[in-house]
């Protein structure tokens, strides 16, 4: 290979040999001198003749053997950049939207250039720099900091881990393709993280992957049913064989319909016709995602919606119904459920469901973001270790939190309640309503997570959701018959596992709820395993819990004939033995634990119904024995349901949870 050398290096030889000849010169015409003086100096040439051809020889095979490697071998930043950026993801952005590059810009680099010559000179004090992976790339110096952090949230070190992702989520001012370069490179926990973290950005979240395209002459109703019809019918208890038997059967029908063959109504097909002329298809998939819902309580169930397609087949019928709130509810109740087998979390994340979390977290409707709240949750092992089991919400903290949580409020709805509708605000002026997404100071939909929370952050806020019925002609499972006692049981393992009774625990029940509570803490105490639950249980609030009967159960067993009240209706009569037993037993057992308690009591009728008004709870029956009694102007409906903050019910209510906690919020 011929090699031209260049103008410099020419002159150094040049100027090499130039000096050689000096010292040369200088040795063969320098004067005799002593014998002794004579050898020091020849020494002294000799050395800097030798040093000067040593230094220069080095320069020499330095400067050559450089330039035959640059001439030999690939540069590897430029392999190292061009991978990098063949893996970003990036939106086209018109040219007239592209940032002006002006001080502002020119300020922030100059800055990021300054935090990395800081970082870079920590590194080197500290002996510790920067990972292979990252230093060897090519990259501007204001996008170090982006590296950094995701070099730090795969660390092994947890406490760094955590606190990236805090760092990720509070970064407002990136350009969109970092937002989208930490999309792509992130490990899944942190995409958990940064989709439990409240400020963060919906960028940070790639869109899910496609779908996978229907079968042949399938429509998303009988993909459906061909995923129930696949998981397993054996060792099912009655009620999941009920839903089962019954989606598939109206399926079948709304099939049969839709391709000309006839009706037959059988099965429950009556509500199905009822209901033919609002959404067909979202009522048949309903049928089924509440089948589906009762098999993903069942673990090995999972694994078989997750092999048959489930994940991504529930995030199409997500989509198509998006204006039906009920479907959507359901379908992430099955992935909060599934999410409780810590095997499925990379699939999960794989379908893309974590994207979508993170958005319904970010809704203005407190379901919506609850629903996904509980599902995140349980995705996410970094900072959660309790699991929440189906019906079991976490109202606050929904989010990553540095605040410590002091105490549980766990709150209990009653006959015909709901997690979340049962604590709304009172609702007689409707027209406020609208306003709930514009100002929730002014009308709430669930007052314990809007209001309790923010005047009470320390609080781990836990509403819980179970099924009830007034009569067995509306039962939703007809072979289900779940007295008080089996209710108790299944609500005290489900608490359980949500940490319940790790911490101060202060329980808020309205009607029928209040009986489960005494229930529950009745059993728990003669079992040593939940014996925490009743050592840290500090005070009870009922909101008219028919302690001694009620009205409705009297109502009920007169027109028996004609409603046939359901199971949970007749334990409430006075002379039901079952409750006279638990007030006795629960009187004598809270005197003994002085535990603190409030009740409220309504003193208006309510309507059940169009034609039947009754007052449900009389004052003598919301009578527990202990704490004091206080009457509200209201009626059953209403007694948990505040007209406003500074409402007497709310401000009194906020007292006693204060009070009673104010020892363990001091601490």
């Amino acid at each position: 290979m011929i090699r031209f050398l260049n103008p410099a290096m020419l002159n150094l030889r040049m100027s090499l040999g130039a000096y050689c000849v000096i010292c040369c010169r200088r040795i063969g015409t320098s004067a005799s001198l002593p014998k002794s003086l004579t050898s020091w100096k020849h020494v002294r040439n000799i050395v800097k003749f030798t040093g000067s051809l040593i230094l220069g020889g080095s320069l020499f095979l330095t400067y050559e053997v450089r330039a035959l490697q640059k001439s030999l071998t690939l540069d590897t930043q430029v392999v190292e950049r061009e991978k990098m950026k063949s893996y970003i993801y990036m939106d086209t952005i018109p040219l007239d939207k592209i940032e002006n590059y002006g001080i502002v810009w020119q300020t922030r680099r100059e800055l990021h250039k300054a935090v990395r010559k800081v970082l870079t000179i920590s590194a080197r004090i500290l002996r510790s720099p920067f990972d292979d992976s990252f230093s060897t790339v090519d990259i501007e110096e204001h996008e170090c900091p982006v590296w950094l952090l995701l070099r730090k949230s795969q660390e092994d070190n947890r406490a760094m881990r955590l606190e990236a992702v805090q760092e990720m989520s509070e970064a407002h001012h990136w350009h969109d393709y970092q937002y989208r370069l930490i999309a792509q490179a992130s490990d899944w926990r942190t995409l958990i993280g940064l989709a439990r973290s409240k400020e963060s950005d919906l960028r940070f979240f790639l869109p899910p992957p496609p779908l996978p395209s229907l079968k042949e002459d399938f429509s998303t109703e009988e993909e459906l049913r061909h995923l129930l019809a696949l998981l397993p019918h054996t060792e099912l208890d009655e009620c999941i064989q009920h839903f089962t038997n019954v989606a598939l059967n109206e399926s079948s029908q709304s099939l049969a319909a839709q391709k000309g063959g006839l009706w037959c109504f059988g099965g429950n097909g009556l509500p199905y016709v009822e209901s033919l002329g609002e959404v067909p298809s979202a009522t048949v998939e309903m049928f089924c995602l509440e089948a589906i819902v009762k098999h993903s309580e069942i673990s090995s169930h999972c694994d078989h919606i997750e092999a048959h397609g489930g994940l991504q087949l529930l995030q199409r019928l997500y989509h198509i119904h998006k204006d039906f709130p009920k479907v959507q509810r359901n379908i992430m109740r099955i992935i909060g459920n599934m999410a409780l087998n810590e095997h499925l979390h990379p699939a999960i994340v794989r379908s893309g469901w974590v994207s979508i979390m993170a958005k319904a977290m970010k809704s203005h409707h407190i379901m919506k973001a609850s629903h996904a709240a509980r599902a995140l949750a349980n995705l996410d092992r970094e900072t959660v270790q309790d699991k929440y089991q189906d019906g079991v919400y976490v109202l606050h903290p929904q989010c990553r939190t540095s605040q410590p949580i002091k105490a549980d409020v766990l709150f209990i709805h009653g006959l015909m309640g709901a997690a979340f509708k049962t604590w709304r605000q009172q609702d007689s002026e409707r027209g406020q309503a609208e306003n709930a997404l514009e100002d929730e100071e002014k009308y709430t939909t669930c007052w314990p997570k809007t209001w309790l929370a923010k005047d009470c952050p320390a609080l781990r806020i836990i509403s819980v959701e179970y099924d009830t019925t007034l009569s067995d002609w509306r039962a939703r499972c007809p072979t289900e018959r779940k007295s008080i006692a089996f209710r108790s049981n299944e609500l005290l393992r489900k608490l359980r596992a949500a940490g319940v009774g790790d911490r101060p625990v202060i329980w808020i029940a309205h009607s029928m709820g209040g009986l489960l509570v005494k229930k529950m803490l009745l059993e728990a105490s003669k079992k040593p395993e939940l014996s925490t639950i009743v050592n840290n249980t500090r005070g009870l609030l009922f909101y008219s819990v028919p302690h001694h009967g009620s009205h409705l159960a009297e109502y009920s067993v007169n027109i028996r004939y004609l409603l046939f009240p359901s199971l949970e209706v007749k334990e409430l009569s006075k002379d039901s033995p079952a409750l006279k037993v638990l007030q006795d037993d629960f009187l004598e057992f809270a005197k003994d634990k002085n535990f603190q308690v409030l009740s409220f009591v309504e003193t208006q009728p309510t309507f059940i119904g169009s034609m039947i008004k009754l007052h449900v709870v009389p004052v003598e029956s919301a009578d527990l024995g202990i704490g004091e009694l206080i009457l509200v102007d209201v009626n059953h409906l209403n007694i948990c349901k505040p007209k406003e903050k500074d409402a007497f019910l709310y401000q009194r209510t906020l007292q006693f949870i204060r009070e009673t906690l104010a020892r363990d919020l001091d601490n």
